[in-house]
């Protein structure tokens, strides 16, 4: 008898798992979230337009003359204001800046999905693009679930460097850690397959995580930066979580996308 009850928790736990998977996901802060202005200094309002035809909203800080652009890729949670303190550490470093906010993030229509993220990062490449962006001279970096997001972009269209901060094998066997006894590789609609992409993508790629990350194991971080085809430097801050300040905009991160500049 409680076999048969455990079994039927664990089947109504899957059905949920599957049905509900993406609220798990992807946590976004619906928005608005506010001009450029009030949060990035030296940046503008800009709106991206997507493969699927949805309009979504971004910050835009262009490059001094002969520097570098990059492209921010945020995680799975928040929207762009929480990533405007490392855009004003690389503006003010002579950098060019895109932030932005996936479809369902930040007051933007749309609903995230590992195929629809495609879509938003490509609308942003081409928005720079369009501006007069060098592509050799664009840089990707992506934080967490974005080091994903960036690195399939990669496999398309390289960049000029990438960065990853705390990036996971592959979705599956991050949501493992957390979801022991759940069979998530049967159930992940999204796979996000960073360490196998990361082999086919030959720029210079510098890969950056915390040492107490309770979100992404770290020894996941360090078997990305060994897949990498082409690894510049692998940076651990000591102590770090996943979330803790020196990983959004502290001086080991800044340094690692300055270097690839």
């Amino acid at each position: 008898m409680a076999v048969a009850v455990l079994l039927l928790v664990l089947t109504v736990i899957t059905a949920l798992l599957w049905g509900f998977q993406r609220k798990l996901i992807y946590l976004p802060d619906a928005g608005p979230v506010g001009h450029a202005g009030d949060f990035l200094p030296g940046g503008r309002d800009v709106v991206l337009r997507t493969s699927d035809g949805l309009d979504l909203a971004g910050w835009y800080v262009p490059a001094g003359r002969d520097a570098a652009t990059v492209l921010v890729a945020n995680g799975n949670g928040g929207h762009r204001g929480l990533r405007a303190p490392l855009a004003e550490e690389l503006a003010d470093a002579g950098l060019g800046v895109l932030l932005f906010d996936y479809r369902g993030y930040g007051g933007n229509p749309g609903s995230p999905s590992e195929q629809g993220l495609a879509r938003d990062v490509r609308a942003a490449r081409q928005f720079l693009l369009d501006d007069g962006v060098d592509p050799g001279r664009l840089l990707y970096f992506g934080e967490s679930l974005g080091a994903a997001v960036v690195t399939e972009l990669a496999t398309e269209h390289p960049p000029a460097g990438l960065v990853l901060r705390s990036p996971f094998v592959d979705l599956a066997s991050v949501a493992a850690v957390h979801y022991p006894v759940l069979p998530v590789r049967a159930l992940l609609r999204d796979r996000f397959p960073v360490a196998e992409q990361i082999a086919r993508v030959d720029v210079p790629t510098t890969v950056v995580y915390g040492s107490a990350d309770l979100i992404v194991p770290p020894e996941q971080s360090r078997a990305v930066a060994d897949a990498a085809a082409h690894l510049h430097r692998l940076v651990e801050v000591p102590g770090a979580d996943h979330n803790d300040p020196v990983l959004l905009d502290g001086d080991a991160l800044v340094k690692a996308v300055l270097e690839l500049a």
